[in-house]
């Protein structure tokens, strides 16, 4: 999100960082942002992360396990071939039910 000058609002994630959510036990992914559609490829929407996402190490995939099951947003640093990375992981609720049904994931360079 941005202000009328086109920069980043207060409080509001930089823009570019691979974005993306997914859907269920198989973490379907079922959006992805620019960023993620150039580092996966487009054709990763609607494949199973765990096969589209093979960079990532199996420690991300236990992450999305865990705040799909608990229902509660975490965070770790992975080791990706660009580097290391922020990896955030949020669930996503149903605002009817409260049931967790996937996760949002989120990819951004660590902060200091």
């Amino acid at each position: 999100m941005t202000n009328a000058a086109g920069e980043p609002r207060a409080g509001t994630t930089t823009p570019g960082g691979p974005s993306a959510f997914l859907y269920g036990p198989a973490h379907l992914i079922m959006y992805g942002n620019a960023a993620f559609k150039a580092a996966y490829g487009a054709a990763c929407i609607g494949q199973p992360a765990r096969e589209a996402m093979t960079d990532l190490p199996r420690a991300g995939f236990e992450l999305m396990d865990r705040v799909l099951r608990e229902g509660r947003a975490l965070a770790t640093r992975v080791a990706l071939p660009g580097g290391e990375r922020r990896f955030v992981v949020a669930p996503r609720r149903d605002p009817e039910t409260g049931e967790t049904y996937g996760v949002a994931i989120h990819l951004r360079a660590p902060t200091a």
